[in-house]
């Protein structure tokens, strides 16, 4: 199985009960592969710094978070190098078309400005995200909505590239669901999904905000407008607050809901708030622990980088001798 998140400070409690919760229950079943995508962050301008050091804070967060080296293999991407090699490979396979449907593009590059100054990075950075996934022959990757039309483009590779060179190249990879998790909403406009890249930070519960602040947050939080908490069809941001608690308290949104029934919502979202904080204090306080010295990180990133290439290398080399290109030579 395989998942990966693109570094930033601006990890929110969306990516952790979405993603990297999973990623800690689940590295004791599977075969597990983690990594901080740096190179796909480099779509977007980039300050050198805030890179390194948001490569460094996304690892740190995996560590916190409970993610064991000793069960599951992270780093970062740009430490093993065949992922840009087996990009390249794979954008030669790639139609322009294809990749002017995907829908991630044409927002993100609506965002940018025109067609002419968007990078060509934005636009051919599929054929980037097919080549982390094939590299490591995974099996199972979990993504969201947003993200299917980018694993229905790797499968298609992986089927054109094993059928152009006449070989099991690449192994299929299918959506995983995983067995629990949850999908958390906007505090503020609870139809729209949290999100890092929200202009207004008061919706966005980040994994760095401080006790204060995320009480604050939810106490901003949109509810409803009835005198309490209704037996049924509660509105979305209330929702959104059950669905908050039952993954962090490990039960069924209903249950929740049951338990506040005829209750005023200053109660759920202050209880909502002190769960919350409860959760996210230990892995903020172990996240700036390891910032401080990143020693720890440095060891932890050089292991799990030397298992990721011995692992890629295999791949690569079954690659490179089916394309016909000569065989590499140590330097």
């Amino acid at each position: 199985m395989l998942s990966a998140v693109q570094p930033t400070n601006r990890l929110h409690l969306g990516n952790y009960l979405g993603a990297i919760r999973n990623w800690v229950n689940l590295q004791s079943q599977y075969d597990c592969v983690f990594f901080a995508v740096d190179l796909h962050a480099l779509t977007l301008r980039q300050d050198p710094k805030e890179l390194r050091d948001n490569t460094y804070r996304t690892i740190a967060t995996y560590l916190a978070a409970g993610l064991d080296p000793a069960q599951c293999t992270f780093f970062a991407q740009s430490h093993v190098p065949q992922h840009a090699e087996l990009a390249w490979v794979l954008t030669c396979f790639t139609g322009m078309g294809e990749l002017g449907r995907m829908t991630q593009f044409k927002d993100k590059g609506a965002k940018q400005g025109t067609q002419d100054s968007v990078g060509a990075g934005l636009f051919t950075y599929p054929a980037l995200m097919a080549a982390d996934i094939l590299l490591y022959q995974s099996n199972l990757v979990p993504v969201g909505q947003d993200q299917k039309q980018h694993l229905e483009l790797t499968r298609d590779l992986a089927e054109r590239v094993n059928k152009y060179l006449g070989a099991d190249l690449f192994t299929m990879p299918e959506v995983f669901i995983p067995p629990s998790g949850a999908r958390i909403m906007s505090l503020l406009e609870p139809t729209a999904k949290m999100s890092k890249s929200d202009e207004n930070g008061q919706a966005t519960i980040f994994l760095s905000d401080s006790d204060d602040e995320i009480k604050k947050k939810f106490k901003r939080a949109v509810t409803d407008s009835l005198p309490a908490i209704a037996d049924k069809d509660v509105a979305p941001g209330v929702t959104n607050l059950f669905q908050i608690q039952a993954a962090l308290k490990g039960v069924t949104p209903e249950t929740v809901h049951q338990s506040y029934v005829g209750r005023q919502y200053g109660y759920l979202k202050l209880e909502t708030a002190d769960i919350v904080i409860e959760t996210l204090r230990p892995i903020r306080t172990k996240v700036e622990e390891l910032m401080r010295d990143k020693s720890a990180l440095d060891y932890h990133l050089k292991e799990g980088a030397g298992k990721a290439y011995v692992r890629a290398k295999a791949t690569m080399d079954k690659v490179y001798d089916k394309l016909g290109l000569l065989p590499r030579f140590r330097v």
